[in-house]
């Protein structure tokens, strides 16, 4: 199916989805992806060449399913207006928000976790009472023909997806969606929003950035380690939200490749085959840590997105600071030993999507948390209630009562208008 042909299906298949219909599809989609659990773990295995299906089972399918179930449940508390006090001199009057569905949201889904982040934007878009194209990448099509196929037997109501390679994409993104998700890397997400502004289309994007891992004097070098290499590790490191470099204040770089040689966190998943020979460039020969992650020189360049870590040794906090002032705004900047005053200062001088303590990418797997990002890492929010909120139009509404004192104001206005909007005035 065409992406043209993907919108004017949607948009003709009638009114938006009832509360009722919403809440079955939410249950039928979780349902489905633990009942297909086992295909969608070999699908992606295939596609990466090599990924644990423990990995796929907790970072896509479990998450999707917990998502789907979460929304469902909370979807008649989130759907409710939410009452507004007039000002006193509009009453007595009532006022009030109501979420109204977009219409049609187009989903562009990236390879790195090709359930995940294929489902659980469709699913809160679906929450609230949106029908959904889905473009899955066209990097793991073994795992894109399967969710075809679980979406054509699940919410064939409600949802399409279009399979094709980057000219396709780039089809999707230019048509006039009523919102459109795009996940990916940053350059890419320009193009998008080029795309997206001639239809004036309203955006949630959310891409990348190299997420500093910052280790204060306080911290415990060997619990630092492990926790970093362990969301390293995650995915090969393969995460948006991966840590990318190490600033290591009070601590040598000697002694952290030590600590991490001691924790050595093995890898469960390949690198994506097109990308094996971009990460051996970035190693330059350097020898893996065991496990499987590389331990780099802070290289100053673009996010490593693989299974390597850049480090950088820094001599005060004012140093750190300046640091993260000086790149563009990441998804998450992790901290490990901080101090109150310590994390204060970096939360009071840098942007970020998240600052999460002790440990690292497991934030974005909590299900109300609103995850996304800052500038050049992105924009927009979803999960939980945010996405919810996202993919919802908020109409205001009105309802006057008979007499109001708003009303002394009305022309024709005489001099005591006059004086009341003086008085007002002053």
């Amino acid at each position: 199916m065409t992406p043209a042909a993907a919108l004017a299906e949607l948009r003709a298949a009638g009114p938006p989805p009832a509360i009722a219909e919403r809440r079955a599809a939410l249950k039928a989609l979780a349902d489905a992806v633990i009942r297909r659990a086992d295909d969608l773990a070999a699908a992606a295995d295939t596609d990466y060449g090599g990924r644990s299906a423990v990995e796929t089972w907790i970072a896509d399918v479990l998450l999707v399913a917990q998502a789907a179930r979460r929304a469902r449940r909370w979807l008649p508390w989130w759907a409710r207006r939410r009452w507004i006090l007039a000002p006193l001199a509009f009453q007595p009057s009532l006022a009030w928000v109501e979420p109204v569905p977009k219409g049609v949201v187009g989903v562009m889904a990236p390879w790195n976790y090709p359930i995940q982040l294929a489902l659980w934007p469709l699913a809160e878009a679906i929450a609230a009472g949106n029908r959904v194209a889905l473009k899955p990448s066209e990097h793991t099509p073994r795992t894109a023909a399967l969710l075809e196929q679980i979406l054509a037997e699940t919410l064939p109501a409600l949802t399409c997806v279009v399979q094709g390679d980057a000219g396709v994409a780039a089809a999707f993104a230019a048509l006039p969606w009523d919102h459109l998700v795009f996940t990916g890397g940053t350059e890419t997400g320009r193009a998008v929003m080029r795309a997206a502004a001639e239809n004036l289309t309203p955006l949630t994007l959310e891409l990348g950035g190299r997420c500093p891992v910052i280790v204060l004097p306080g911290a415990d070098l060997r619990r630092a380690a492990r926790a970093i290499l362990a969301g390293k590790a995650m995915n090969a490191g393969q995460t948006c939200v991966a840590p990318d470099t190490v600033l290591l204040l009070g601590h040598s770089e000697a002694a952290f490749d030590a600590a991490c040689r001691e924790v050595a966190v093995p890898l469960d998943s390949a690198v994506l085959p097109r990308h094996r020979a971009r990460q051996a460039a970035l190693a330059d020969g350097r020898a893996p840590l065991p496990g499987g992650i590389t331990l780099l020189p802070d290289h100053g360049g673009e996010e490593i997105f693989g299974p390597a870590l850049a480090l950088r040794e820094v001599a005060s906090l004012g140093e750190v600071l300046g640091w993260l002032q000086g790149q563009p705004a990441p998804l998450a900047i992790y901290l490990f030993g901080a101090t109150r005053a310590e994390a204060a200062a970096i939360a009071g001088n840098s942007r970020s999507g998240a600052i999460v303590e002790e440990r690292c990418v497991e934030y974005a797997a909590f299900p109300a948390l609103p995850f996304g990002g800052v500038g050049a890492s992105g924009f927009g929010r979803y999960h939980g209630r945010a996405g919810f909120d996202s993919f919802s139009d908020w109409r205001a509404r009105v309802r006057h009562g008979p007499f109001a004192l708003s009303r002394l104001l009305d022309p024709p206005r005489d001099e005591r208008a006059r004086k009341l909007a003086r008085r007002l005035l002053r």
